[in-house]
């Protein structure tokens, strides 16, 4: 962690964490590739912060969840969260982590080891243990795989119901085909709409499942390293 640099957004953050309320420290590095932990350190002490709070809450940065997300038409239809553990996780608290996933997502989920990687997946909802030199890597993600083909189907509609009009006021049978056109759009709109007006709520709660889900582990593993998985 001593060769790690932080940029100005992460600096804030550790001060912050360190003082346990408002910043009080310098929140700009001034420098153009950020600062080590111990230039963390000597900037802590002149404003009253221990070294030892300054490493602590450098520390629970690393433990953030990294977020990812994939997005169609500018919607998000893919959630994505990835933590590194300090430690691995034991037998126990995996099969614990499944029963969580199980509740959290209503899902049962089918559950799969080989070696030291373990995996719970429930159709395109899915957790990945990996190992790592000094722990455990959790992987959560999720698609909304059907939404894509949906939203797609749904533009062609309205492209064709386009076409229809623009065909239709041409040959001056607006009227006639007025019903075939009213229907194509309606179907059209109707698919894209769902996903305009789902997929943002459904990222959000799925983000927010995840979070809790990494952030809990995060906290634990941080503890006294009991007994490790194979």
């Amino acid at each position: 962690m001593t060769d790690r640099r932080y940029d100005d957004d992460e600096i804030a953050a550790i001060f912050q964490k360190a003082a346990e309320g408002p910043q009080s420290a310098p929140l700009q590095s001034g420098r153009e590739n950020g600062m080590t932990l111990a230039e963390l350190q000597d900037i802590g002490r002149e404003v009253g912060i221990s070294p030892e709070a300054v490493a602590s809450a450098a520390r629970s940065l690393e433990n953030r969840p990294r977020a990812a997300a994939l997005s169609f038409l500018g919607l998000p239809i893919g959630v994505e969260r990835s933590i590194v553990l300090d430690r691995r996780l034991t037998e126990p608290e995996w099969e614990q982590l499944v029963v969580e996933l199980r509740e959290v997502f209503n899902a049962r989920g089918v559950v799969k080891s080989d070696g030291s990687f373990r995996q719970w997946t429930n159709g395109n909802l899915q957790a990945l243990l990996e190992p790592t030199p000094t722990g455990h890597r959790l992987r959560l993600s999720t698609v909304k795989g059907n939404i894509r083909l949906s939203m797609a189907a749904g533009a062609a509609m309205l492209g064709v119901s386009a076409i229809m009009t623009a065909a239709a006021v041409a040959a001056g049978n607006v009227g006639t085909m007025l019903p075939q056109i009213g229907m194509m759009s309606l179907l059209g709109v109707g698919a894209v709409g769902s996903g305009v007006f789902r997929l943002p709520g459904w990222a959000r709660l799925r983000g927010r499942q995840m979070d809790e889900i990494t952030s809990r582990l995060a906290a634990e593993t941080r503890a006294e390293d009991p007994k490790r998985l194979p």
